[in-house]
């Protein structure tokens, strides 16, 4: 039963690891990579989060847009 518990808790912990990151930040992480790959495939086809989005496994146009215009201070989509 202690491995059973342990393993809940390390879970939990690992749930509220991830969530306070985002929270704190109020931006999602990203590698030096993606980084790298979303300034290029912004300077190729803009604000076209979609396809930039759709070059970066795992990531949403949402956290793509985010990323931009909290880094670059581009102005939001309205």
């Amino acid at each position: 039963m202690d491995g059973q518990n342990q393993s809940s808790e390390e879970d939990s912990k690992d749930d509220e690891k991830g969530a306070r990151s985002e929270t704190n930040s109020n931006k999602p992480e990203f590698s030096e990579d993606e980084e790298m790959l979303i300034a290029r495939m912004f300077r190729l086809v803009g604000r076209r989060w979609s396809l930039i989005a759709g070059r970066i496994p795992g990531r949403t146009e949402e956290e793509i847009e985010k990323y931009c215009t909290s880094k670059y201070g581009l102005p939001g989509s309205e």
